[in-house]
């Protein structure tokens, strides 16, 4: 029987297919019109719902899924676990969010989905709608990092710990996205699915290959 950390990003995968092959296709959900709308003021489209200081936090928190955002969570993790000797595993981090990026950007060229536009958006936008990049790369790198940094840790409690602040922000960063106006849930949906995926197998694959190869590297004169 398959374990839980092997079936669920395959479960996932499957369901980033699906998906994806159905937005390809050029056909749509009808939740994703009514979910858009639903945080949008009913006498005017293109004002988000919530007072401003709301709207002002939810740009702060979509930020966070940036590649800027990311970016340097990812530096900070791989530096932590460099400086802490687990430098097969900083390097693995690395790679897995890099080669992430590259999917990411290969894949909104490839389907091409055009953004939501029945509602204003409330941030810039500068690639195709799916999948949504924020939810894939925050899914991707946050889930590796807390991977990565319980494979190091070797604690069940820590491990534990990264992952629900790891989901925490996955979400908000999510919903963000479609409170702006600048996804369609379906996007950030696939999204999730993907960096689900993605982590998964990072973490099963690669990062035990690193912690592997740690394990067989001489302990360093103290």
């Amino acid at each position: 029987m398959l374990q839980p950390r092997i079936l669920i990003p395959v479960a996932a995968a499957f369901a980033f297919l699906a998906l994806a092959l159905f937005i390809a296709s050029g056909r749509s959900f009808a939740f994703d019109r009514s979910l858009v709308l639903l945080f949008r003021e009913a006498g005017d489209l293109s004002m988000p719902v919530g007072p401003a200081w709301f709207r002002e936090a939810m740009r702060d928190v979509t930020a966070l899924g940036s590649f800027v955002g990311l970016g340097l969570m990812t530096i900070a993790a791989s530096l932590t676990l460099w400086f802490c000797r687990h430098r097969p595993l900083a390097l693995g981090l690395v790679l897995t969010v890099v080669s992430a990026t590259f999917v990411s950007t290969g894949l909104k060229i490839l389907i091409g989905r055009d953004r939501p536009d029945i509602v204003e958006h409330a941030a810039l936008t500068f690639t195709a709608s799916f999948p949504s990049g924020h939810a894939f790369l925050s899914a991707a790198t946050l889930l590796s990092i807390a991977g990565f940094v319980g494979l190091a840790a070797r604690r069940d409690d820590i491990t534990q710990l990264c992952i629900w602040l790891a989901w925490a922000m996955i979400v908000i960063i999510g919903i963000s996205r479609v409170y702006l106006g600048v996804h369609w849930p379906t996007d950030v949906i696939g999204g999730w699915c993907l960096g689900i995926a993605w982590s998964g197998v990072a973490v099963a694959l690669l990062g035990r290959k690193m912690a592997q190869a740690e394990a067989l590297e001489p302990t360093p004169p103290g």
